[in-house]
């Protein structure tokens, strides 16, 4: 039986870029979030109230860890303000919520083991796997995993990667794409007797985002980058 799964990630309070995905993605079977529905945008509650009524599976990224903790070190200035803004903003229940989320699924599908974690196996919130990562080092991170199927999220790029035998993907960024298209990106998981993924994306209106962002007094910056997808 073939299964569809819908994969996003990196969201950040960008609640224009998110409906603007669930819009366009076709009917899937489950839906997937690999971290970070928090963070630089200034509509967290929106965000997180929208990914619960869509009965989102979602792990912990570093920014959901953040603005539950307000634990910030390591994160550059300008996110470490966004990230305190987002704390101070969540309601109660939404802290609550993504303090529940795990650092990492483990999924069954049929023949199909999914591994689901925000950064990598080894660092789940805060290592980054990138397109360009070397074999030798994604050998290193995946090749003990009990899975066919990992899922990285973190670097807002893109990944499509086939190492050991294992599918590797990276849906990209919804709400902060980072690899110089400003479209929110997200994959789907195509799931039969073999396994494999489509990359899609979707133009959204960034000036209303971008001006909720100046509206809240959060960095400028966090603005003017959403137009240049970076």
């Amino acid at each position: 039986m073939l299964m569809k799964i819908g994969l996003i990630a990196d969201i950040h309070s960008n609640l224009a870029a998110f409906k603007a995905v669930l819009k366009d993605m076709p009917r899937v079977n489950e839906l997937i979030c690999i971290g970070d529905l928090v963070g630089y945008a200034a509509e967290p509650n929106e965000v997180v109230e929208l990914a619960r009524s869509k009965r989102v599976r979602a792990v912990m990224g570093n920014h959901d860890y953040a603005a539950v903790t307000r634990d910030v070190r390591g994160f550059n200035p300008i996110a470490a303000r966004a990230a305190l803004w987002t704390a101070d903003n969540l309601s109660r229940e939404n802290l609550e919520y993504l303090s529940n989320l795990p650092t990492r699924l483990k999924l069954k599908y049929g023949g199909q083991n999914l591994y689901v974690v925000h950064g990598s196996p080894r660092d789940p919130l805060n290592e980054y796997v990138f397109p360009d990562t070397p074999n030798r080092v994604l050998a290193e991170l995946v090749r003990d995993l009990d899975a066919n199927i990992v899922v990285f999220g973190h670097t807002h790029m893109p990944t499509r990667r086939v190492i050991y035998g294992k599918l590797i993907v990276n849906p990209g960024g919804v709400g902060q794409p980072r690899d110089r298209d400003h479209r929110a990106s997200y994959a789907i998981l195509i799931l039969g007797e073999e396994a494999d993924a489509s990359y899609h994306r979707v133009e959204y209106d960034i000036k209303d985002t971008a001006q909720k962002i100046r509206d809240a007094g959060l960095p400028s910056e966090l603005a003017t980058r959403l137009f240049f997808g970076w």
